[in-house]
């Protein structure tokens, strides 16, 4: 069966990782679904622009998994490990509510009280354990 796919960045930097609030109210890692015939890495890069105006470098898959969205909508993960090519602001897209660099040492299944899907959790623990090179 083929699943819809997103391309999610699981972005480092000092370290802290990048979470963003989406609608249902769950912290998220930033990306989306590439346009046909876009590379994965190409997609982040976009994506991660268009989320939060920030700059990455693509570095390394971490992770791969089925997220259930909803009951019963599934959705396919890619995600990678990502660094900041330049410090910023955090420009916030409609699409997210609210942004925050959580401590790496903060980490869990509940941030702030809200909910961290397991699969993205797992994703920043093994970005990282892992060097970021592409």
């Amino acid at each position: 069966m083929s699943y819809p796919l997103s391309i999610k960045g699981v972005l480092i930097h000092e370290s802290r990782v990048l979470l963003l609030l989406n609608e249902r109210d769950e912290w998220d890692l930033p990306g989306g679904r590439p346009d046909p015939g876009e590379d994965h890495r190409a997609a982040l890069i976009r994506e991660m622009r268009e989320e939060t105006g920030l700059a990455v470098e693509v570095g390394s898959l971490v992770d791969e998994h089925l997220f259930e969205v909803l009951p019963q909508r599934f959705v396919r993960i890619v995600a990678y490990a990502c660094t900041l090519q330049a410090e910023g602001a955090i420009a916030l897209s409609h699409e997210h509510h609210e942004a925050s660099w959580v401590g790496l040492d903060e980490v869990g299944e509940r941030i702030a009280g809200r909910l961290l899907p397991a699969g993205y959790l797992g994703a920043i623990r093994q970005a990282a354990c892992q060097p970021l090179s592409p």
